[in-house]
């Protein structure tokens, strides 16, 4: 990375430090765009040129999370369908902890779900999850993004995600900690994609060499 981009990405991360510390403490309804700025020491401008829209300053893992499950099947091993490839990805995140599968503090947690803005805003990453996915499936079988069967498939299995991820922030304000939410995860996930397992089992799998 050279001192331009190193340079860029501390601002960005500045930004985005100083406004989840503000939403956190304020609520994130109740703050501007403008106290984000005063906070970062930075101009306006530069906010939004970050960050377009207010939503993304507390969702920042946005480009992480829309495009982890296409990355996920895109680079499944041989022999391995698009299913067991996205279990198996989704098992090792909850063994990480990891934020983008919804990870993360009770305060957090909690400013999310009482934002209908941030709400609305996370229901979009997942519609853009299942446009990725959908065109990385398409693009493999050759057919179109729009086809019917790679659409249906696609909100399935981005289902499966959305639920669990609306699960661990139910646990999360609730007061669990993260291993308890890990163990509850590992078998709720287990029961969700095992309901797929009939039917898109054999699905998109990655041919051998």
């Amino acid at each position: 990375m050279g001192l331009r981009e190193l340079k860029k990405q501390q601002t960005r991360q500045a930004i985005s430090h100083q406004a989840t510390r503000l939403f956190l403490r304020h609520g994130f309804d109740r703050v501007t765009i403008a106290d984000v700025a005063a906070a970062a020491q930075v101009a306006k401008m530069t906010v939004t040129n970050y960050f377009p829209r207010k939503e993304d300053l507390a969702l920042d893992l946005h480009e992480e999370f829309v495009a982890q499950p296409a990355r996920t099947v895109a680079a499944r091993a041989p022999g391995e369908s698009a299913l067991a490839a996205l279990r198996r990805a989704f098992l090792e995140a909850v063994d990480r902890r990891d934020a983008v599968i919804g990870f993360s503090g009770a305060d957090f947690a909690r400013m999310i779900s009482e934002s209908p803005a941030l709400v609305a805003r996370l229901r979009e990453f997942h519609e853009e999850r299942e446009r990725a996915l959908a065109a990385v499936l398409a693009e493999e079988g050759g057919t179109s993004p729009d086809d019917v069967v790679v659409r249906v498939v696609s909100a399935q299995l981005i289902g499966v995600h959305r639920v669990l991820f609306e699960e661990t922030l139910r646990r999360t304000i609730a007061g669990e900690d993260h291993d308890e939410i890990a163990a509850a995860l590992t078998g709720a996930a287990k029961d969700a994609f095992d309901l797929l397992e009939p039917s898109l089992g054999s699905y998109a799998v990655r041919p051998g060499p």
